[in-house]
């Protein structure tokens, strides 16, 4: 099945395109045509599974045809349990957004920085992603106004539920409007999700989405112990001992990535970043020049991995771990495709340790953590 075929509309097809995505995972298959017409949604699956854009495309395509409402009353409202999951979605959102027609500005709030910046950018806000504590803040101070929410969607609602906020998420409910879609996404369906399901659902399509295992037998699983000041060196180090002509390295930021690049072509390596703060034409000279081997490394956020399709890429390396398991076999899943074998790094520092140890558990493989101790770093 293709994009083309749920229901979206050219400007959305091109914005596709765009980024690089190709097939739609099957939660975006089955929830995006009910989106578009108005259903309810309640959709069971994991992280990593496609459920942000299976949401993100169809309200952009909805708001493109909206007239703006009143300033500071939103249309669309997405509740997400944490900062990082915000930012995640917001990124999401704004990657398609730029590259429509009619932009559709979006603003991510959370708690912990200062409200007033947000206050001031609520301005001809549509779509708001944010956490619930910092949204009724925002409410209290009347900088932004939920009576005119037409599309309601709760991210990993079972993630916020045991974070506590059932108490927060109930005060939003009663600031919205009666009539509206509700687009309800956790990755299980426990007692207090199927409580908030059945207020907050009216005759929902219940969409469940089964993760495939991904066999990773003919990955090489490595692992470095290094300290967070010597990541940087021993890439460069692997990079140049391995002869790495071509090799794809995961971070988990913008920041990163950009900071990466900058220290591999210090150094005289070949290398570009991938991701959703580079336009769109430096994103794709980046690609096509990974793909056609005239730079060796490429250093991509996840967000914008997925039109990373290479039949036999020989190396990965996760320069900082993902935040699940599933994003971890995602990425080494990169390697070792059409029955070619491959090699996955993970540079360990020592506050990793523990997070690497949940990922082995989850994917029931070991991985020797090796020490870096004896690797003379100086001068890479």
């Amino acid at each position: 099945m293709s994009f083309s075929s749920l229901g979206l509309s050219p400007a959305i097809l091109k914005a596709l395109e765009k980024q690089f995505y190709n097939t739609p995972y099957p939660i975006q298959e089955q929830a995006i045509p009910f989106i578009l017409k108005g259903k309810d949604i309640l959709g069971i699956a994991q992280t990593g599974s496609g459920k942000t854009a299976s949401f993100v495309l169809p309200i952009l395509q909805l708001l493109q045809t909206k007239p703006l409402g009143k300033n500071r009353h939103i249309s669309a409202l997405v509740l997400v349990p944490t900062r990082e999951l915000a930012l995640q979605v917001g990124e999401v959102f704004k990657a398609f957004s730029d590259a429509l027609p009619n932009r559709i500005k979006t603003l991510v709030v959370f708690g912990g920085v200062s409200i007033n910046p947000q206050m001031i950018h609520m301005q001809g806000v549509e779509v708001l992603i944010a956490t619930p504590g910092r949204l009724l803040d925002l409410v209290d101070s009347k900088a932004v106004y939920l009576s005119d929410v037409e599309i309601l969607v709760l991210d990993e609602a079972d993630k916020m539920l045991n974070l506590g906020f059932k108490e927060e998420m109930a005060a939003v409910f009663k600031l919205l409007p009666k009539k509206r879609q509700n687009l309800l996404f956790s990755a299980t369906l426990g007692k207090d999700v199927d409580t908030i399901t059945e207020f907050l659902l009216h005759d929902p399509v219940k969409i469940e989405i089964v993760a495939e295992e991904q066999n990773i037998d003919l990955i090489q699983q490595v692992a470095y112990a290094v300290e967070d000041e010597r990541k940087g060196p021993l890439l460069r180090y692997l990079i140049k001992e391995q002869k790495m002509n071509q090799v794809l390295v995961f971070t988990s930021s913008v920041h990163r990535a950009d900071a990466v690049v900058e220290k591999l072509k210090a150094n005289n390596i070949l290398a570009a970043a991938l991701h959703s703060k580079k336009s769109q034409g430096a994103r794709s000279d980046a690609l096509y020049h990974f793909k056609s081997g005239k730079i060796h490394v490429l250093v991509a956020t996840d967000l914008m991995s997925r039109g990373i399709d290479i039949p036999f890429l020989p190396f990965v390396i996760n320069y900082e771990l993902p935040r699940s398991p599933k994003d971890y076999i995602h990425r080494i899943g990169r390697t070792g495709r059409a029955e070619s074998s491959g090699i996955a790094i993970s540079l360990i520092s020592e506050e990793e340790k523990h997070h690497f140890g949940v990922i082995q558990k989850k994917m029931k493989k070991k991985v020797e953590l090796l020490s870096t101790d004896e690797i003379e770093l100086k001068g890479y």
